[in-house]
């Protein structure tokens, strides 16, 4: 009973590690209109990941802001979604998400590029762990409609591993062949260009 007990200890002190980081990305001032006038509240939206290709996002209301962005926070880790990562640090291919009148395009970019994205879509990828990304909101700035919009397209995301198991075939099958150089290429094209033209 006692080992059963300390078993549930560590399971319990495993699962309160902090291994997500937070940032809070808006708050607003809401109100309800009740019989004797208005009541104040406060409306948070938070977005947490682990950096290592996990990322989530939340929303919470409260009277005061501390637990507005405590309700934000344990939404956001129970709606977690696992995002593939090439190399660990940008996105495999381009791509797009949408949510409502919000529209994100999202490009992968090469080493040392950085994060050039805006407001809210900074802190998805900052959690998300993306180190190269260019991304451009197109539509609504509304901070709610970016993030899902940005979510979306992420979800959207498929790693060549993914792919090839969808199609039943090897990573090496499905990646382009790397035997010969660009330069070699584009001799070939220049030496069939006479030939198409004498034909």
């Amino acid at each position: 009973m006692a080992e059963r007990d300390n078993r549930r200890g560590n399971r319990r002190d495993r699962d309160e590690t902090p291994e997500f980081a937070d940032r809070l990305v808006a708050i607003n001032r809401v109100s309800k209109t009740v019989k004797g006038g208005k009541r104040f509240g406060f409306a948070a939206l938070v977005v947490v990941g682990d950096q290592k290709g996990r990322v989530g996002f939340g929303k919470g209301k409260a009277k005061e802001v501390p637990e507005a962005i405590r309700k934000a926070t344990e939404q956001a880790k129970r709606q977690i979604v696992r995002v593939p990562l090439r190399e660990g640090r940008t996105l495999h291919h381009d791509v797009e998400g949408r949510h409502g009148a919000g529209r994100v395009v999202m490009r992968t970019a090469p080493q040392g590029t950085g994060i050039i994205a805006g407001g809210p879509m900074r802190a998805v990828f900052e959690m998300l762990g993306v180190h190269d990304v260019v991304a451009k909101s197109v539509g609504s700035q509304n901070p709610y409609n970016m993030i899902r919009a940005t979510l979306d397209g992420l979800q959207k995301e498929s790693s060549p591993r993914m792919v090839a198991q969808r199609r039943g075939k090897k990573v090496a099958d499905i990646l382009p062949k790397r035997d010969e150089s660009p330069a070699e290429s584009v001799q070939t094209v220049e030496e069939a260009a006479p030939a198409a033209a004498d034909a």
